[in-house]
């Protein structure tokens, strides 16, 4: 370590899959965990480490950052950054995670960090906060003690009804409060679903490239998962008839695909919609980011067409407000509610009372609809630009998907490239970015790179960006 700070810091593993910032942060918590480290002791400066190890300044602020997040390091201006003085110094050992096996580099879903392209996060820096601040003070004055109590179990009426209201207006649901239940995240809400609907065994259409988590889930579950592939008009329904054909469910995302940002057409879904009638199957719609189209109107959602009951509507909070909420919904068919009553009283798992009250005050006070408004153009505006300064700097190097919305892009890699290597790389410097092939099943799907533009602010920001990855490639 640098002159003037406690301890020698581990060195680095050059061949782990475990990127530097993570390494640097994981030996900093050890070192304050046993003992090396104790409140008070200066660290080394961002500057002197980065200078020290050799490593991009970028992936230094990280490791700090998450360290200062989480409460281990304090930033003192001119006197230096230093351990915590109110850290209690023996806390339990961090155990080093093992790298994976099967693959290079394993994404997580989702990292606890802010870094530039990261996926899954909205534009966090023009959130509302006074807003959300005095609407939480309010409910926080409001309580009484009933509110105090164990909550409702579906979900605060309140926020049923807002939700409801809002799905029929702006994705052509129509729905009663009590179809409406509330979850803790998409997990939540897959588990819901198959304790409610579903056997072990049976057979579950899954996109194919498609969500990893899904798949996860599926075979946790002990569901047998079908990959079924996706081409430029969705969910190809013709090949899962043909790999699964009495399947029990399909879970799809037929507004912007995940990953490709396709919508599912129309006569395909007339033609997954008549499948599940026929053969008494659920279809789960993941409506995660519906809302944000930037070719025309948001599309209705595959829900408005079921006249069968047949569609599960899945809707969340976390790309619409911020991920840390942990609040989910979704609309089941009228006929299933006493079902997912049942199973949901078992399997309860919801956010707090007092956060679902701040969120239906913000539905109903019409701030949420305006957040939607302002953000579908200001993501618009935040797309073009990152992808002007990214093409700009990357040129031939990649080409840019056309895509009618969502919230990241996705930059085809020309030449023999590993996409899944330079992600690694990036994640090294400090940069965030997926890998499309960690998201497909086979090995047949051409390699890329998914950045999400919700978070970079101009085009010149987008450029700097593009310059750091330059140099990797």
């Amino acid at each position: 370590m640098a002159a003037g700070s406690k301890g020698t810091l581990p060195p680095l593993d050059r061949e782990s899959a475990e990127p530097f910032y993570r390494q640097i942060y994981e030996r900093f918590r050890n070192a304050i965990a046993n003992g090396t480290l104790n409140p008070g002791d200066r660290i080394p400066s961002a500057r002197a480490l980065t200078q020290e190890l050799g490593l991009a300044r970028g992936t230094i602020d990280a490791a700090y950052g998450l360290l200062a997040a989480e409460g281990y390091i304090q930033a003192r201006g001119q006197a230096g950054t230093v351990v915590s003085p109110g850290l209690r110094p023996r806390m339990p050992l961090a155990r080093e995670r093992p790298a994976p096996a099967a693959r290079p580099y394993a994404p997580s879903f989702r990292p606890d960090s802010i870094l530039p392209f990261q996926m899954g996060l909205p534009a966090l820096d023009v959130f509302p906060r006074k807003i959300w601040a005095r609407l939480g003070a309010r409910a926080a004055r409001a309580m009484q003690p009933i509110d105090m109590t164990h909550q409702a179990v579906p979900g605060l009426p309140a926020l049923r009804a807002g939700i409801a209201a809002y799905l029929h207006v702006s994705r052509g649901i129509d729905c009663a409060p009590a179809q409406v239940f509330l979850t803790s995240g998409y997990r939540h809400t897959l588990e819901l679903v198959a304790q409610a609907l579903l056997e072990p065994a049976d057979r579950v259409w899954f996109e194919n490239p498609g969500y990893p988590p899904t798949r996860e889930l599926l075979a946790a579950m002990r569901l047998a998962g079908v990959a079924v592939p996706v081409d430029a008009e969705g969910l190809v329904v013709d090949e899962g008839l043909r790999l699964a054909p009495k399947a029990r469910a399909a879970v799809v995302t037929p507004a912007h695909q995940s990953p490709l940002c396709v919508s599912l057409s129309l006569p395909r879904r007339l033609a997954l919609l008549d499948w599940a009638r026929r053969n008494r199957s659920w279809i789960v719609e993941d409506d995660y980011d519906g809302e944000y189209r930037y070719a025309g109107r948001p599309l209705p959602a595959l829900k408005s067409l079921d006249r069968d009951g047949r569609v599960i509507y899945a809707g969340t909070f976390s790309k619409v407000l911020f991920p840390s909420l942990r609040l989910a919904y979704l609309v089941v068919p009228e006929a299933q509610v006493g079902r997912f009553e049942q199973a949901l009283s078992m399997f309860a798992g919801g956010s707090p009372q007092l956060t679902q009250a701040i969120v239906a005050d913000f539905i109903a006070e019409g701030h949420f609809a305006r957040h939607i408004q302002r953000m579908r153009r200001l993501y618009a505006e935040r797309r073009d630009a990152t992808r002007a300064g990214l093409e700009r700097v990357l040129g031939a190097r990649v080409r840019i998907d056309e895509q009618p919305g969502g919230m990241h892009l996705i930059l085809r890699l020309q030449g023999r490239r590993s996409d899944r290597r330079l992600v690694a790389r990036m994640r090294d410097e400090g940069l965030f970015a997926e890998a499309l092939t960690d998201w497909a099943v086979d090995r047949g799907i051409a390699p890329a790179l998914m950045v999400g533009f919700t978070n970079v602010d101009s085009q010149a920001t987008a450029e700097a960006l593009a310059r750091r990855i330059l140099k990797l490639l």
